[in-house]
């Protein structure tokens, strides 16, 4: 049985490996003109689209032969990109680019490009953005409502910094500071 993107619609015979070659590499630049990708994501997308696992490998060959596939740019820039604009940790960086299909190694390489100070940094920027979206006013109600309200907003923001990929530990630290900065009582909560 051929497969499905050998068979041609009209039902006439299937194309040549040479032509399944042509449109298989015109689909790759197709994808790469949207954004950089990896070898994986475009080895899938071939699979998907039904070409011979044979005529990929030569296109995807072809394609890092002559520069427009390479993994270690993609992983760089995929990191650079949702670090600072997306403000990701190293983390979710790290999972997403297992995602890509990008090696360990190569990730590593690429996440190295973030220091601790770099993400700690990011991890503040956010805080401090939505701290101005929060109310820091706290009532006190008599039953404790003063430190309840605040472990929630403390809660609300550690939340947000572990969905992105900070470590908890650097998520708490950079809350606690950030509320002290802005004159929220932080005693009380724990030093980690």
């Amino acid at each position: 049985m051929a497969s499905r993107s050998a068979a041609r619609p009209d039902g006439a015979e299937p194309r040549t490996p040479a032509a399944q070659e042509v449109q298989a590499k015109d689909l790759c630049l197709r994808l790469l003109t949207d954004r950089a990708r990896s070898r994986a994501e475009l080895s899938k997308k071939l699979a998907d689209k039904g070409y011979d696992e044979d005529v990929s490998e030569r296109v995807l060959d072809r394609l890092t032969e002559v520069g427009l596939i390479d993994d270690a740019s993609f992983a760089a820039q995929w990191v650079h990109s949702r670090h600072t604009f997306s403000g990701k940790g190293k983390r979710a960086l790290a999972m997403e680019l297992r995602t890509k299909g990008v090696a360990p190694e190569v990730a590593a390489l690429a996440l190295d490009q973030i220091d601790g100070d770099d993400e700690r940094d990011r991890a503040t920027e956010l805080v401090q953005r939505k701290l101005r979206t929060l109310s820091l006013e706290f009532e006190a109600d008599g039953a404790g409502g003063r430190s309840s309200e605040r472990d929630r907003v403390v809660r609300r923001l550690v939340s947000m910094l572990a969905r992105r990929g900070y470590s908890q530990g650097m998520a708490f630290d950079v809350v606690k500071t950030a509320l002290a900065q802005a004159g929220t009582d932080t005693d009380g909560l724990p030093a980690d």
